[in-house]
């Protein structure tokens, strides 16, 4: 009779641990990764945003207002002031939502820049620390 080749309890263990070493080390730098990945696409639709602003003052001589909204951008608004050049398809085809599921706010007149674009950030609360908008790091309070 042959012996049956097979792995012991105690082999299996120790790969168990060396897998597990390897996960304790590459799983916080695939974390980090993925939140600065989510940063990273917040800042890339606000400056999309931002273009499609620049083109409806360009268009309209002045931004649209805060109760318009970013909303002003895909459809024509009937809120005052209404615009007086409008485009078939407007200035962008829809609104993106930030990489945690919230919609892109807008304050115009902002108080960091003539209009303010920001995500509230992963905790989806406005005024935090974590909000991510069209302003310098450096002159928000």
């Amino acid at each position: 009779m042959k012996k049956q080749g097979g792995f012991s309890l105690l082999e299996v263990m120790v790969v168990l641990v060396i897998i597990g070493m390897i996960m304790s080390i590459v799983a916080p730098n695939i974390m980090g990764q993925q939140e600065e990945a989510q940063i990273d696409k917040a800042h890339l639709d606000i400056q999309q945003l931002e273009d499609a602003m620049s083109m409806y003052k360009l268009k309209n001589k002045k931004y649209p207002t805060t109760e318009q909204g970013l909303e002003a951008l895909v459809t024509e608004t009937t809120i005052d002031p209404v615009p007086k050049r409008f485009p078939d398809g407007g200035y962008i085809s829809e609104l993106p939502e930030d990489p945690w599921g919230n919609p892109y706010q807008l304050l115009s007149p902002g108080e960091m820049g003539k209009i303010d674009i920001f995500s509230m950030g992963p905790d989806g609360e406005v005024g935090t620390e974590d909000d991510i908008g069209n302003w310098d790091p450096e002159e928000q309070s």
